[in-house]
């Protein structure tokens, strides 16, 4: 175990938003969300998977749905907002199904704002973190998950909307149908909620989750602080250290995109400025970045990820992007669980209905 100190907590935040690859929501959201616990010089409790008892519960909270750019939907204005965050409604939901106190709790992916939401739960209900993840980046479905390609059951699984309503999800089908079923009651609530799913016993956690994620996004976090200050390149200290490639140089010329079922679709276009003058890139995106071209041909796609740098040296997520803005592209390679026959059937290019194989990026 060790302790993560207020600063530790933001490299984790950066460093997490550079590899939600455009989605887990806004850095913006997640530094919000944890400055009361900043004010208040509170620490967060960090244990490796071994140091999970195997007959302890842990569960992943986390916000779903898909951000609007446009803001609130007027009809949901006269609803009063609950004052705890969703997910840790959706955790205490649970807690009270199982008739157990959770042990630890887990992130469900590496964004600015999701991984917020179990650093939040984590220091509200005085429980440690686990140094673990079960994707290793963003991902926009709930099905793209270690457990998921483990045959780990998603359920029991509480939700709960930011007005207050708590669900719980005893049992269903499978992971697709939880999708459904959550994205509807997001669709019903602002496109957003708050989800507290695999609440498993620590034995069948240990084997789920590829470990170290949390301490790989404060190292990243780290170096793009570094770089800042030391006025350095951060695109390229980050793939430097971190078996990358800078794939772009270029500023938005324009970018189509809708809310459509629960999710964000769109396209970033760019055309590209000093050593990628005369260039042109496309990134394609379901909430996150998933495929990208350069010059009309295929450059990178899932599960490698396409992550964007902005001319301050900062992460950007997606939808709010300005016509001339300026980023720099870089590629990161993806944790080895998903390049597995069973991790691409899931997480591949073809899931998303491109018909190709994929390649991993070459340095």
């Amino acid at each position: 175990m060790r302790e993560l100190n207020k600063q530790d907590m933001i490299d984790v935040l950066y460093g997490c938003t550079v590899l939600g690859t455009g989605g887990g929501g806004p850095l913006e959201e997640g530094l919000a969300l944890m400055e009361q616990h900043f004010e208040k010089g509170e620490t967060l409790k960090l244990i490796k998977l071994a140091e999970l008892p195997d007959d302890e519960y842990a569960v992943t909270p986390y916000g779903c749905g898909a951000p609007s750019a446009s803001g609130k939907d007027p009809k949901f204005a006269g609803l009063k907002l609950a004052e705890e965050s969703a997910p840790v409604l959706a955790v205490q939901a649970l807690e009270s199904v199982l008739g157990k106190k959770i042990y630890a709790i887990g992130s469900t992916e590496l964004g600015g704002a999701n991984t917020a939401e179990a650093l939040h739960a984590a220091i509200e209900m005085g429980l440690p973190l686990l140094d673990a993840d079960p994707a290793g980046r963003s991902v926009p479905e709930l099905q793209h998950s270690t457990y998921y390609i483990k045959d780990v059951p998603i359920y029991p699984m509480g939700v709960a909307t930011h007005f207050g309503e708590k669900i719980v999800i005893q049992n269903v089908q499978n992971d697709l149908r939880a999708e459904d079923i959550v994205r509807a009651i997001a669709v019903a609530s602002d496109n957003l909620v708050g989800v507290a799913d695999h609440a498993h016993q620590g034995k069948v956690i240990k084997e789920s989750l590829i470990p170290d994620m949390i301490t790989y996004a404060q190292e990243i976090g780290a170096i793009l602080r570094k770089a800042k200050e030391a006025g350095e390149d951060v695109a390229k200290a980050i793939t430097d250290e971190k078996e990358g490639k800078i794939l772009f140089k270029g500023s938005v010329t324009e970018f189509p995109w809708e809310t459509r079922d629960g999710f964000n679709y769109g396209e970033i276009h760019l055309k590209g400025e000093e050593d990628f003058a005369g260039d042109t890139y496309k990134i394609w995106l379901k909430n996150e970045n998933i495929i990208s071209y350069r010059n009309g041909e295929i450059d990178v796609t899932a599960p490698d990820l396409i992550c964007m740098i902005d001319e301050n040296g900062d992460p950007i997520t997606t939808p709010g992007f300005e016509i001339g803005q300026k980023m720099t592209i870089i590629a990161l390679p993806a944790p080895k669980a998903w390049t597995t026959p069973e991790g691409l059937a899931c997480f591949g290019p073809k899931h998303f209905g491109f018909d190709i194989e994929y390649k991993p990026f070459e340095r």
